[in-house]
């Protein structure tokens, strides 16, 4: 048999087809980098097909991470949510796909919360306008702080009126459960602290007197640093913080050093205080001994709230989102707090949010620096309250300017507004979830924000005067409102 030898192809039409077979390829792949939110690169860069969905993402990211469990993950695009393939987001938002393409996964809980939707019950009983409302870290009790000095406890199951905790003297302002659920302390104009067991609803021991003026703000010992739950912070008008023993009854330090009232205590999952105050400083202070260790500086006027990064695993302690668990010890109890503590920290530093008169806000890391990380500008008014999504990665900033603005909660960088409220907004609260947010306002509505979309989920109108206090659940199931009008509302999915 004779060989055939093919004639060699000629050289110039080996290069144009090899390029294009580049030009085909370079139409039909984007150039990607995907970034977690802090922007640490997860490998390296890839060409991805136009067609990419977010499900393949979804895939893609669980592979590097090498994740047993599969996460779902939600990805943005320079802040914009990606809900469509590559090659047609980048279409529609003029994207151009010759760069590189940083795509930010973000980590969603898998269980999902319902939004509320209806109010179940409108309990009256307080005599004067409901300042306060908390539920209890497992999401089985609510209680409520009045006007008419008393605390309610209230029975969710019936959702009637439980227990009527009477001692105050004059308002009470603010009320705070023990992340292990075994006790309520409240705080009132006078400025007395009173201890109450929920299960009886009678006062455990006398009121605490220390404080000259009223008290702004109480705020626990996390459970994963010690169990049973023992000492509490409390802020007061007259400048001071102090902290209390609930067995030795008495109080057991004084965080001295603002110059004026303090607004805001938050105890840190890593042991500090962070006090902030009108004399526009933040201070941060060590409690074996209560000494100051840092201070941040940086509003021009009042510091009017804090939260920190973890406080949704601080209030909830040894508790996940079903509540149901029963711990046998406290000693279980700590262990089970310290895991989801360290599960939701990860390896980051513990985040503070300050809002102010001054309109703005400021991302701190106290112990990374004593600068902000982030100044946080946007607000026409003064920022009332602040409060980090549950797995940290949002921040949401109520303001007197009517509006919610969202933040990304390892940047700081601003994410959107979310307007609707005819009035300011007093108060916020997050879904278990991360996904829904709720906001009370001087309008006399309530209302549930999807952040995702940035819109609307549903307007719960049924106060017939300002809204002052708001809390969802962290079971998720319920939501209770109080306010003005004296009544307190159940509202569920």
């Amino acid at each position: 048999m004779r060989n055939i030898n093919p004639k060699p192809l000629p050289q110039i039409g080996i290069a144009e087809m090899a390029m294009e077979v580049e030009a085909a390829a370079a139409e039909r792949t984007v150039m990607c980098l995907l970034t977690d939110p802090d922007d640490t690169p997860l490998g390296q860069f890839m060409y991805l097909p136009q067609h990419t969905t977010t499900l393949q993402l979804q895939q893609i990211v669980n592979r590097l991470l090498q994740n047993e469990e599969k996460m779902p993950y939600t990805f943005y695009i320079e802040n914009k949510e990606l809900n469509e393939a590559l090659g047609v987001y980048a279409e529609k938002n003029k994207i151009s796909v010759e760069k590189v393409l940083k795509i930010v996964y973000q980590p969603q809980a898998i269980f999902r919360i319902r939004p509320v939707n209806r109010c179940s019950a409108t309990i009256a009983g307080h005599s004067e306008a409901v300042l306060s409302v908390a539920f209890s870290p497992d999401g089985q009790q609510l209680a409520s702080g009045s006007g008419d000095t008393t605390v309610r406890i209230w029975d969710l199951n019936t959702q009637t009126p439980l227990y009527t905790c009477s001692g105050h003297k004059n308002w009470v302002l603010c009320i705070a459960w023990s992340a292990d659920g075994k006790y309520l302390v409240s705080g009132s104009k006078s400025g007395e602290l009173q201890c109450w067991d929920p299960q009886t609803g009678k006062p455990s021991g006398n009121p605490l007197i220390g404080h000259k003026k009223w008290i702004t703000g109480i705020s626990w010992e996390p459970v994963h640093l010690a169990a049973p739950c023992r000492r509490f912070v409390s802020a007061g008008k007259d400048g001071d913080a102090r902290i209390w023993d609930i067995t030795l009854k008495k109080c057991v330090m004084s965080l001295t050093g603002h110059t004026l009232a303090i607004t805001c205590v938050k105890w840190g999952g890593d042991g500090f205080i962070y006090t902030g105050s009108q004399d526009c400083t933040i201070k941060v202070w060590e409690t074996t001994q209560g000494k100051l260790i840092r201070e941040l500086k940086g509003h021009g006027h009042w510091v009017n709230t804090l939260a920190l990064s973890t406080e949704y695993v601080l209030r909830t302690g040894a508790y996940d989102h079903t509540g149901k668990k029963q711990y046998s010890s406290p000693e279980e109890m700590k262990k089970a707090a310290l895991e989801r503590y360290n599960k939701m920290k990860g390896k980051a530093p513990e985040r503070l949010v300050s809002g102010s008169d001054d309109f703005t806000m400021f991302l701190w890391e106290p112990f990374v620096s004593k600068q902000p990380k982030a100044r946080m500008t946007g607000h026409q008014q003064l920022v009332n309250h602040v409060y980090f999504s549950p797995d940290g990665q949002w921040i949401a900033s109520a303001s007197f300017d009517r509006s919610v603005r969202i933040w990304n909660g390892t940047t700081g960088k601003f994410f959107g507004v979310l307007r609707g409220h005819v009035g300011p907004v007093y108060q916020i609260s997050w879904s278990a979830d991360s996904r829904l947010l709720l906001s009370g306002s001087k309008d006399s509505t309530l209302k549930v924000w999807d952040v995702r979309t940035m819109k609307l989920k549903q307007d719960l109108p049924g106060h017939a005067d300002e809204v002052y206090a708001v809390d969802w659940s962290p079971d998720g199931e319920k939501v209770a409102s109080g306010g003005k009008d004296r009544v307190l509302k159940l509202w569920m999915g």
